[in-house]
C-alpha cells in the first residue's frame, strides 16, 4: 500500500489470483506478477509497465486487480535495473524498456492460463512505451495510454533553456564518467528548480506518495537518462497503429496537456478519446475511480465476444 491508495476501493483478494513470471530481456531476467480472474477460460492479458522511474508496486497493482475482479488476466511487470528484475542501475532508457515490453508480450504465450487477447497498457512514459510498440505490431487487440508522454522533448524543452543546458552538461558528463566508475546521478522526480527527470510543480509530492512503504526505490537515476528523454517522441508513430486504442488525458495536466491528448487522438484510425479532471497523477489516486471505469468501458466496448 501507499499513501495515495489508502482510500480506494480493492477487490476481494478471493476475486482473483497472482503467481510470479520470470522472463529473458536481452540477456537480463525481469519479473512480474501475473493477475488471474477466478473463473472464465482464457481471458484476453493486459500487459502493464510502470512510468518514468518507478516500479512495478507503485499503485499499478490497484489498476491490476480492477482488470482481473473484471475477467481480465493482467501481467504487470519491472523493467530491467528497476524493482525485482535484474541490475540496480534505475537507468531510464525507452528503447531497452519498449524492449522488455515486447519480451513480456512473448512470455505470456507460453502460459496455459490466459488467451491469446492481448492489450497493451501504460501510463505517462509507459503510456509512450505502448503507443509505439503497438505501431510495430499486428498482434495487439487494442492499447490504453494514460495521460502519456507523446513527445518528452516538448515537456524538456518546456522547462527552459537553463534547465535543457544543465541537462545536457550532467547528461555528457555521466555518459563519459559512468564507463570510468565516476557516473553522476539525478533525482527522478524533484521541485521545479531542480535538474531531475520530473520537475513540475506539484509533481514530487504526488510520486512519492504512491511509493509502497516496503520499496527500496531510490530517487535517483543515471543522468545520462536525461538524454535518453531529450530524443524520445513516441507520438509521431500514431498513425501506424491498428488496434482501438484509448487515450486518457487529465485537465490538470501540468506535464502533458489534455490538449496534446487530444490533438493525438485526431491522429489514431481507431482512437478513443478521454477527457477527465484530474493531474498526471490524480488518476492513481483521488482520480482513480473515473479513470479506472473508462479503461474498464473501453475494455469492454472492444473485447466484447
Amino acid at each position: 500500500m501507499n499513501r495515495a491508495q489508502r482510500r480506494l476501493r480493492r477487490p476481494p483478494r478471493e476475486r482473483f489470483s497472482t503467481r510470479t513470471l520470470a522472463f529473458d530481456a536481452g540477456g537480463e531476467t525481469c519479473r512480474g506478477t501475473l493477475y488471474l480472474p477466478g473463473g472464465g477460460d482464457d481471458p484476453p492479458a493486459v500487459v502493464m509497465g510502470p512510468g518514468l522511474g518507478a516500479e512495478r508496486g507503485f499503485g499499478y497493482p490497484a489498476i491490476a486487480e480492477r482488470f482481473a475482479d473484471a475477467g481480465y488476466a493482467a501481467f504487470l511487470f519491472d523493467y530491467r535495473g528497476f524493482g525485482e528484475s535484474d541490475g540496480t542501475s534505475q537507468l531510464v532508457d525507452p528503447a531497452r524498456q519498449r524492449a522488455d515490453y515486447a519480451a513480456a508480450v512473448e512470455r505470456l504465450s507460453e502460459v496455459d492460463a490466459v488467451g491469446s487477447g492481448r492489450v497493451l497498457w501504460g501510463a505517462s512514459m509507459s503510456g509512450g512505451h505502448v503507443l509505439a510498440l503497438a505501431a510495430d505490431r499486428r498482434d495487439v487487440d487494442a492499447v490504453i495510454a494514460v495521460t502519456p508522454v507523446l513527445d518528452a522533448r516538448a515537456v524538456v524543452a518546456a522547462r527552459g533553456g537553463r534547465y535543457v543546458a544543465r541537462a545536457g552538461v550532467a547528461g555528457v558528463r555521466d555518459l563519459l564518467g559512468h564507463r570510468l566508475g565516476r557516473g553522476q546521478t539525478v533525482p527522478i522526480v524533484g521541485e521545479t528548480d531542480t535538474l531531475a527527470a520530473i520537475t513540475e510543480p506539484g509533481a514530487k509530492r504526488a510520486y512519492l506518495d504512491l511509493v509502497g512503504r516496503e520499496s527500496t526505490w531510490r530517487n535517483r537515476t543515471p543522468a545520462r537518462s536525461l538524454l535518453r528523454l531529450a530524443g524520445y517522441r513516441p507520438g509521431e508513430r500514431l498513425a501506424e497503429i491498428r488496434a482501438p486504442t484509448l487515450l486518457l488525458g487529465g485537465t490538470d495536466d501540468q506535464i502533458v496537456p489534455a490538449a496534446t491528448v487530444a490533438d493525438a487522438a485526431e491522429t489514431l484510425r481507431r482512437g478513443t478519446l478521454v477527457t477527465t479532471p484530474a493531474d498526471h497523477f490524480s488518476v492513481f489516486g483521488t482520480d482513480f475511480e473515473p479513470a479506472v471505469g473508462h479503461q474498464l468501458a473501453f475494455l469492454r466496448d472492444v473485447l466484447a465476444p
